[in-house]
């Protein structure tokens, strides 16, 4: 993968700094997620992300996604975007809706270390390389400048790991950055939008099913309904 400097890598740079500008005065502020906590809210996650393989069904059929193990960052920021409508999903809005920002803070304290494995060590490039296709999609992308060599080291906590990912779920993901006004469906992101706006569907499919065959750190780890 080259790091050539294209004009949408640039842009991604750019974000990531002007990001980094703006939330570095708030950081003191920000709200610190306790996983103990976290454990006593997860019941209206369960009836999904408790599951091995449980598949929702909208917008299309899809196993949803593998949280345990996420970057803590991305899964406050996740619950957080589905709370203002930034991500459309009626359940998940739903969820979100009824959850503070203390909630949210502490279900990804949770689930960020839930299952983890603590001498589990990733190769810095995937054991199982890309084909040409997938490899130049890929790097007209830049999708290693933000989620790293190995797609599980992203270079911001707020960004999430995808290396073995749900594929489907992945797919499912990068159409909804594509899809602009429509009230139930879609994915606001300055950033992802523009990415994933570059891409055919059938383009989009190759990259989250390489993606969703790499070995990474998430996981669907089945519990208890009862803490």
């Amino acid at each position: 993968m080259n790091k050539l400097m294209t004009p949408l890598f640039a842009l991604a740079v750019a974000s990531v700094t002007a990001f980094t500008l703006t939330a570095t005065p708030a950081a003191a502020d920000e709200i610190k997620g306790d996983a103990k906590a976290g454990a006593l809210k997860i019941q209206m996650c369960l009836g999904c992300h408790n599951i091995p393989g449980y598949q929702a069904t909208f917008p299309e059929i899809y196993k949803v996604p593998k949280i345990a193990g996420q970057n803590e960052k991305y899964i406050a920021n996740a619950l957080t975007a589905y709370h203002k409508d930034d991500r459309k999903h009626p359940t998940m809005k739903a969820v979100a809706a009824s959850l503070s920002d203390q909630d949210m803070a502490d279900l990804a304290a949770y689930y960020s270390v839930l299952g983890k494995v603590a001498d589990a060590n990733l190769p810095e490039t995937p054991a199982k390389a890309p084909s040409a296709d997938v490899a130049a999609l890929i790097t007209k992308g830049a999708c290693t400048s933000c989620h790293g060599t190995n797609f599980s080291k992203p270079i911001d906590p707020s960004y999430p790991k995808l290396a073995g990912q749900n594929a489907d779920y992945l797919y499912v993901a990068l159409k909804a950055y594509k899809t602009e006004g429509n009230g139930r469906v879609g994915r606001n992101h300055g950033i992802m939008s523009g990415v994933a706006k570059q891409f055919s569907n059938n383009e989009l499919k190759a990259i989250a099913g390489y993606l969703g065959g790499l070995d990474g750190d998430v996981k669907t780890v089945t519990e208890s309904r009862f803490h």
